[in-house]
Order: structure tokens, then sequence, then C-alpha cells
């Protein structure tokens, strides 16, 4: 993927009671663990359930409002460009990300992508991503983002009002004509208390660590950023079928760095060479793209790595540079794996074996001073757990009510069993009395 990026211009009795605990422990599994089955339809992209539909106008005058943590979902036709509109005050700074999926097996050429701008009400652009199929030219969903930001050198969009963020789609003539599905989504970001370092240092731990021990652990990942498939430093096995993209998501703490290696195994069944045959992407807790690498396959197991990047801090943002200016904040950072389906052509519609190796080194900082809740903009003792237990963002997003519902349901279920078999024995005691 290629990017851009500016600022500025930028039952019966004790076996039924049994039996139905065991039922409700089942409903409690968490999903993505299986490996993936090598038959059938790939599955869909799992957008957010919860997301309402919202129509981008054609102008900025009609353009719908985005509320602050929500996300939305739109289409964006071949060549298309619509507006949506976010009021702002002149404290937090906002972002605004859009995920676009194109129609699995759609064919798209090199270059085509879209462009998402934030832009204040005279029409000058606050920032801007732009996101693009480079080399690897098949069909995947590409994420990017733009943000307003409260700057005390900058003189423009730092007044409180209405701001628009303008989505562009760029096709090749030859690229498939059909609509584009849109995940979009409305974060905000505090400011600080007390203004921090906006120098980044010269010098960095740059080299690459050791793979993590403890050899691989089966852990399939989601079809989505939604439900992206939680991670923590170590070895990860997955089934990744041609066509496929999976999601992961790892807790990146402050002052923290994330590396990340993907391999594909070897396979029996040939050994045509298949350039670009695998695509590892990087994006950032508020879904704004980070790096890319791409590699290939020839029957032997085969390699790529993403680059390394700084430790997380706040004064990333100071650079232009993607790759720096996306590590800005704490949180969950998202990995996607997508293998081409050009594989299917010379090795067959089956799922060929990917391990990710996920180091996370250095040890977590402070935060930079928020003055207020940084929301998704830091790593909790929640995320941790998830992290540990290999919990799905899906289940995350039902919320810590969710998280607590299940709690309850494995207190309920023991009290309900102890309670149900202390019933059933008393039961049966007076039937033999």
């Amino acid at each position: 993927m290629k990017t851009q990026a500016g600022i500025g211009r930028r039952g019966r009795g004790a076996g039924a009671l049994i039996a139905a605990v065991a039922a409700v422990g089942a409903v409690t599994a968490l999903p993505g663990q299986a490996l993936a089955a090598d038959a059938g339809a790939l599955p869909p992209y799992a957008f957010d359930g919860a997301a309402p539909r919202v129509k981008g106008a054609a102008s900025s005058s009609d353009a719908a409002q985005l509320k602050p943590g929500q996300t939305y979902r739109d289409t964006l036709k071949k060549d298309g460009k619509v507006y949506y509109r976010v009021d702002l005050d002149d404290k937090l700074n906002s972002y605004v990300s859009v995920v676009a999926v194109p129609k699995p097996g759609g064919k798209v050429e090199y270059g085509d992508g879209f462009k998402v701008s934030m832009q204040d009400g005279t029409g000058t652009d606050c920032s801007y991503q732009q996101v693009s199929f480079s080399s690897a030219e098949y069909a995947r969903p590409l994420a990017g983002y733009a943000s307003r930001l409260i700057e005390a050198d900058r003189s423009n969009c730092q007044k409180a009002g209405a701001f628009y963020v303008l989505v562009e789609r760029t096709s090749k003539a030859t690229s498939a004509p059909d609509d584009w599905e849109l995940e979009i989504r409305h974060l905000s970001e505090p400011g600080l208390k007390k203004a921090g370092p906006t120098e980044l240092p010269e010098a960095w731990p740059s080299a690459t660590p050791p793979p993590p021990p403890g050899g691989p652990q089966k852990r399939q990942g989601g079809a989505g950023f939604h439900d992206a498939v939680s991670l923590t430093q170590g070895e990860w096995r997955s089934d990744i079928r041609p066509g496929q993209t999976l999601f992961y998501r790892v807790p990146v703490d402050w002052g923290q760095q994330l590396f990340a290696t993907a391999e594909l195994g070897s396979s029996a069944a040939g050994d045509e060479y298949v350039g670009n045959a695998l695509v590892l992407s990087l994006d950032n807790p508020a879904l704004g793209h980070v790096d890319e690498n791409t590699g290939s396959y020839d029957g032997k197991q085969a390699t790529l790595a993403l680059d390394p990047q700084r430790p997380v801090a706040h004064a990333n943002r100071s650079s232009y540079n993607d790759g720096t200016s996306g590590m800005r904040f704490a949180g969950w950072y998202y990995l996607s794996a997508t293998l081409s389906p050009d594989i299917a052509k010379e090795y067959g519609d089956k799922p060929v074996p990917l391990t990710l190796r996920v180091n996370v080194t250095g040890n977590a900082n402070p935060g930079p001073g928020y003055d207020g809740d940084p929301g998704p903009f830091a790593v909790t003792a929640d995320d941790k757990e998830a992290a540990a237990s290999g919990a799905s963002g899906s289940q995350a997003a039902e919320g810590d009510g969710a998280m607590q519902l299940v709690a309850v349901a494995g207190l309920g279920t023991g009290t309900a069993l102890l309670l149900g078999l202390g019933a059933w024995t008393l039961m049966a005691r007076r039937r033999a009395a």
C-alpha cells in the first residue's frame, strides 16, 4: 500500500442442571480460535454490527454529522467523492478513519485507493492521508485517517466549529466498477495538561529483537478490524486462504516498540513463484496507516518483516513520515495479513500455514499527561488480559458490561450449580425418607 500524509495542506435432576451449565459455558467460549476451514466461500469482512448507515453528501453543505466515539457505514462509488461533517471544539484533537473494503475478487490496479482529508470551513486541509494499492494488486481492505490537532504554533484549523471530512476514491479505467463498502470511525483525543517535547531523539533502538520464545500457539485471526483477535508478545499460528485477510491487534504502551514478522509455511503442492504473495500491514489505534511490506512465495517457507518503528511517543506526531507519525499514541495496534488469490492458481484453494512473530520491547512509561480520559489511546489492565486470552475486538466492543456479564455468568453458573445440586440432594433425601 502506498500512503501519503499531509498537514496544513496536507432437564432433569443434576444431569440436566450440569448440561445447562455446560451450555452456558459454551456460549462464553472465545471465537476465532479454530483454524480456518479449507472449503467454501471466504468469510466476509466483519463490520461493526452496531454501526448505523450514513450517507456521504456530494456537498459539504449537506454533509451528515459524525459523532465522536461512533462508527458508521457507507458505500463509495468508483471515483466517488463524499463529505461528512464533524462539529469540534477548540480543545480536543479529532480523528476520522476510513476503512475501504473492495468487493472480494474485484479487479484493482496499481494506484487505486482513496484519500481522506479533514477541512475547516474555508476549505483548508487540516491533514490528510492517501492510501492505495501498490505492487500487490489484489482486493483487500485499506485503512487511512485524517485529523484536526490543537497546536500552539498553528493558526488554521484551531477554532471551534464545523469541519468536513472528504473521502475521494481514485480508480483506473480498467478497475472493477463495484462500490466499495466503508467503515468510518470518529475519535477524540484530549490535549495535554502541560506541553511536552516535540523534538524527536536522533538515536533510537532499531535493531530487530530475536524471535519470541515459547514456540507457536494457535490463534486464528479475525475477519475485520472490529473483531481483530488480540495478541501479546509471542509466536502465533493461523491458517490463511488465498484472497483472505486476517486481522490481529496488539496493545503497545507509551515507550514501547512493536516488531512483527510473518512467515508462510512450506507447501507440498508445488514450487511455482508467486510475487507479492503476502501483504503484512500495520495500522495505529485510530486506524491510521503506519507501514506495510510484501513478500513472494515459491512453495518454500518465506518470511517478511515490517520496518522497525520508533517507540510510541506523543512527540512522534511532529514527524512528516507516516511510520513515525503513526506511532503517536498508546493503545491497540492492528496487524493484518492478506494472501494473494494467485496462490490458488498454483497451489490450490486450501489454507496455507501462517505464523506471526510479535515482539513488544521496552518498559511501559507513564502517559504524556492528558487533560482528560485518554479513551482508546491507552493500554489498560483489561487490554492486557484480552491480549493474553485472545479475546477479539468485537467482544471488547460489546463493552466492559459484556465482560462483566461473562464474569457474572461464571459466578451465577457456579452459584446456580451449587444451589441446584443442594436442592436436588434435599429432594432426593425427602423422597428416600
